[in-house]
């Protein structure tokens, strides 16, 4: 699993049949401190995040599977869950409270 944060949502009107009911968001990897990390992804939302927030997203196909309810869906990436805070190294690096 990897840390990341919203940063926008992609519309589609069509989309595999997979999909459809669910929200697709752009997500920026980051590291526990909050730096970006890598390319931004669209992301299978599973949770409801909004704009703004840090998830937890997987990148695993059976997670995708179970998420999504059907087997080998097309999706890589998956948000399953929103971040409140992140203890890194003894200290407190994250506080959704303080963002």
């Amino acid at each position: 699993m990897k840390i990341a944060r919203v940063t926008g949502e992609a519309v589609t009107t069509i989309k595999h049949a997979t999909l459809e009911g669910k929200s697709l968001l752009l997500v920026q990897p980051l590291t526990p401190e909050g730096k970006e990390e890598g390319v931004p992804e669209i992301a299978v939302d599973t949770v409801g995040a909004g704009i703004g927030e840090r998830v937890l997203v997987t990148q695993e196909g059976r997670a995708a599977e179970e998420l999504t309810g059907h087997e080998n869906p097309p999706v890589r990436t998956l948000i399953v869950g929103i971040i409140d805070s992140i203890e890194w190294g003894g200290e407190t690096v994250f506080a959704k409270d303080e963002s």
